[in-house]
């Protein structure tokens, strides 16, 4: 990959993701840390999740199984539960996702991480 075209590469990856959610995340950023939100356009999206070898919808199940288990980052995992919807994840295959974390991070992680998922939806029903 071009190390050139990271930023480009990145930002095309970000919309195709978390279309204005993630451009909204990014410029929140703008006015306290915009290196930070340069990073984060060039490194996850611009060359991990631009690689081969998995696709999307892989990339975004791997993604909610590890926020889910980290139980703490609720914000991160509302934006990634849209962004596997956006890319052909079903409802079922999140549920299940997070279903499965209970047995590696506890009931209570996969509890919240459930609670996520039903916010998500039912804002994507209205």
């Amino acid at each position: 990959m071009n190390m050139e075209n990271r930023y480009e590469r990145g930002w095309e990856k970000l919309r195709e993701i978390d279309g204005e959610v993630g451009e909204s995340v990014v410029q929140s950023l703008q006015d306290i840390a915009p290196d930070f939100a340069r990073y984060l356009i060039e490194f996850p999206f611009g060359d991990i999740y631009s690689r081969p070898g998995l696709d999307l919808k892989s990339r975004e199940i791997a993604v909610i199984a590890a926020l889910t288990a980290l139980g703490n980052a609720t914000p991160q995992l509302k934006v990634h539960i849209q962004g596997a919807l956006n890319v052909g994840v079903s409802r079922d295959e999140i549920v299940e996702t997070i279903i499965q974390m209970a047995v590696y991070a506890g009931f209570p992680a996969a509890l919240n991480g459930l609670a996520v998922a039903k916010e998500v939806f039912a804002h994507q029903n209205s």
